[in-house]
């Protein structure tokens, strides 16, 4: 179709109607249920959460490549990662899904708000489109005066998130990169989207020898 003729929500779901970016387990509500209760850490943990048994039913709406992403996850023990997205400029951290469960925007810090924090201004300040000078609104949100980054909650709720669960089941630091105002650029300009990020993808990967 072309990258003006496509909608955001274009190629999002799986052949079976399944939206992998929501599709992980959630363990944020269940964390927050325990720290209401003082049940955390003495009889529920706040880090290494195992999945709920439901989730891991046959009949569970899971994807076949969340549950193979999760296989992965729990087989090597990933300290860093990056979810690459498209169709804005900006960097989120967790958390993505907002605590009061019926917002739809909400500051949701971590307990490593301070970290996340860090580790998303080194990709945003580092990434050529984000600190150009002739920087502009992609579409609405004004990312810039936050200097293109915000706590994903606070953007947006995303129930059963990759990064939350990434870091609440197995303590992996990830963040969404939101690579540019287009979400479906054409093929020619894909070198000048590669040098816009070349450099903050080996600055935010040195950040795990800087930990």
């Amino acid at each position: 179709q072309g990258s003006e003729l496509s909608g955001w929500a274009t190629g999002r779901w799986t052949y079976e109607g399944i939206d992998l970016n929501h599709n992980f387990a959630d363990l944020n509500t269940a964390l927050w249920d325990a720290e209401d209760n003082d049940l955390v850490p003495h009889e529920f943990p706040n880090h290494y959460i195992p999945i709920p048994e439901y989730y891991t039913f046959a009949n569970a709406t899971v994807a076949p490549e969340t549950r193979a992403v999760i296989d992965w996850m729990q087989r090597y023990p990933f300290v860093l990662s990056a979810n690459l997205h498209g169709g804005e400029l900006v960097v989120t951290y967790p958390f993505d899904m907002t605590r009061t469960y019926w917002k739809a925007q909400e500051l949701t810090p971590t307990a490593d708000d301070g970290v996340f924090r860090w580790l998303a201004t080194v990709y945003a300040t580092s990434n050529l489109a984000m600190a150009s000078e002739e920087r502009r609104l992609c579409h609405y949100d004004d990312f810039i005066r936050f200097g293109n980054i915000i706590n994903g909650a606070n953007w947006h709720t995303v129930p059963g998130s990759m990064n939350d669960f990434s870091y609440l089941h197995t303590n992996c630091f990830e963040i969404t990169v939101e690579l540019s105002c287009d979400k479906f650029p054409h093929a020619s300009e894909l070198p000048a989207e590669w040098e816009n990020n070349r450099e903050s993808l080996l600055l935010y990967m040195e950040q795990v020898g800087d930990g």
